[in-house]
């Protein structure tokens, strides 16, 4: 039930990153014809471009962290016996929660100085910026708190306790890397 709302959430999030790139290239775009083909230009390209863009990061890092797309290492955690990935990952998916909680805490506080501060350009309140934090922050840690539910619950594949994915750019199968070495 979690899962499929964090789903959906993700979905929603894939249109409106798709929406922030698309209205960031044409505002760009049009900015830079207009400044050299009509010497003139568009006012809020530049920082509603910037505020979309960091939308569109925390957005993505949500998405991500969803489809456990983040880059990393196991060369720790792929050695241990089962008990000792099993304790790093509920271990680091405490962290996590932490880490969220703190930076929910942080982007909250940072949102309430600066609901009265309007930006230079757009006069729109600051709090629209520091809020995309909050976002991220409320739904990792909805999507970690649901992934330690599955492992608790006996649901996560000891395949998914070591929570990335590998560069696309390294081969899938180990014994061809080796076999492609001279």
């Amino acid at each position: 039930m979690i899962q499929k709302l964090i789903d959906r959430i993700c979905q929603a999030f894939n249109l409106l990153m798709v929406l922030f790139m698309a209205l960031m290239v044409f505002m760009v775009f049009g900015n830079v014809v207009l400044r050299y083909g009509f010497n003139s230009g568009i006012t809020v390209s530049e920082e509603l471009s910037r505020w979309l863009f960091v939308w569109m990061t925390f957005l993505g890092a949500v998405v991500a962290l969803n489809r456990r797309a983040h880059l990393g290492t196991d060369a720790l955690i792929g050695r241990l016996p089962l008990l000792g990935r099993k304790v790093c990952f509920v271990l680091a998916q405490l962290l996590m929660l932490a880490m969220c909680w703190l930076m929910f805490r942080g982007t909250w506080q940072q949102t309430v100085i600066n609901l009265q501060t309007t930006s230079a350009v757009m006069e729109a309140s600051m709090a629209w910026l520091y809020a995309s934090g909050m976002v991220f922050a409320a739904l990792a840690g909805l999507i970690i708190f649901n992934t330690l539910l599955k492992f608790f619950r006996g649901d996560l594949p000891a395949s998914e306790l070591i929570g990335f994915s590998e560069s696309e750019e390294m081969p899938a199968d180990k014994n061809t890397q080796q076999e492609s070495r001279p």
